[in-house]
């Protein structure tokens, strides 16, 4: 089991890994640095080799995939993961690590909003999405998570563990964000610099498609960890179509005492019926999402046990 590992999961970044690689092995020259290449088309694998890193594969594309890949097989005491592109400083990485290590978080977040990205960052709409998605989610789950999208983040062993990765592509870091206030795990915001990528080297987010993914995600997953605001608001909407509806068709009866638009007092009872069905299924689903966290907390004291085992076989190794 490593007592640091350094996830940097890799697609064509043959420009900048090896520098990457030489920041990190002297920022933390204790870890351990993964490079997980992603059907990369230029020689990142063999200049991570080379630079010394412990090259993988996924063959499957998509970062959400390749996280997936490292989550499963690497064990460790703390992870950091960071982009290969070099526009996350490895200065901050001891900082991260220690908050994990020894103040027990689960996750920190390299906040690059609150430093430089805004002038750093060339993309206009990366700007405003970044801003629109940790808008939302602070709002949604009521969280102050300073900084959403970022690809540089420390995480504990209990997180990795316990993190159902879903997503395949660049939703990964908003799932992330997302499962760690739901399941009430620690995090912490650590404001870094923010460098833009050097001249030549292209981002793989489209900012429109991606953009698309990560707003698909946040409805998703509002919908699965907060059932009983989601269906409540949809049985809230649906009975204001029905009041809006059937506001005339009341006038009217008690005017003339008849109802000559019946089949929108019909659509009024179907609208008004799929209202309390909504608001019964937000009741349900808000009982199971209950039953779960609780489920959750006793997987969490089966896994601590699980590395406290490993840690000490690796103990017992390094005494050999």
């Amino acid at each position: 089991m490593d007592t640091i590992a350094v996830l940097i999961p890799c697609y064509n970044e043959e420009q900048t890994i090896e520098k990457v690689i030489t920041d990190w092995k002297r920022s933390l020259p204790e870890s351990v640095i993964y490079v997980y290449d992603n059907n990369s088309t230029d020689n990142t694998a063999q200049i991570a080799e080379k630079a010394g890193a412990v090259v993988r594969h996924e063959y499957q594309q998509g970062k959400g995939n390749v996280i997936r890949r490292m989550f499963r097989e690497i064990d460790a005491e703390c992870y950091i993961m960071v982009d290969g592109d070099d526009t996350y400083p490895a200065e901050y990485g001891r900082q991260m690590v220690d908050l994990v290590l020894h103040k027990g978080t689960d996750m920190v977040v390299g906040d690059r909003l609150s430093s430089t990205y805004f002038e750093e960052n060339k993309r206009p709409f990366h700007n405003f999405g970044n801003s629109l998605v940790r808008l939302s989610i602070n709002k949604l789950f009521d969280n102050n998570i300073r900084d959403i999208m970022t690809g540089y983040r420390a995480f504990s062993y209990l997180f990795v563990k316990t993190f159902p990765v879903l997503s395949k592509g660049f939703e990964i870091e908003t799932e992330m964000s997302i499962h760690a206030v739901e399941k009430n795990m620690r995090i912490e915001n650590v404001v870094i610099e923010y460098r833009d990528r050097p001249e030549g080297s292209e981002s793989k987010l489209d900012t429109y498609s991606d953009g698309a993914k990560v707003l698909g995600t946040i409805f998703r997953l509002f919908k699965n960890y907060r059932p009983m605001k989601f269906f409540a608001g949809l049985a809230g909407i649906l009975f204001l179509i029905s009041l809006i509806l059937f506001a005339p068709v009341l006038l009217e009866y008690i005017k003339t005492g008849l109802v000559p638009r019946f089949p929108t007092l019909i659509v009024c009872g179907f609208t008004t019926i799929a209202g309390v069905l909504s608001f019964f299924a937000g009741l349900i689903l808000s009982t199971l999402v209950e039953k779960e966290r609780q489920e959750f907390e006793f997987r969490l004291i089966m896994i601590e046990n699980m590395r406290s085992l490993l840690k000490n076989d690796a103990d017992l190794d390094h005494s050999k």
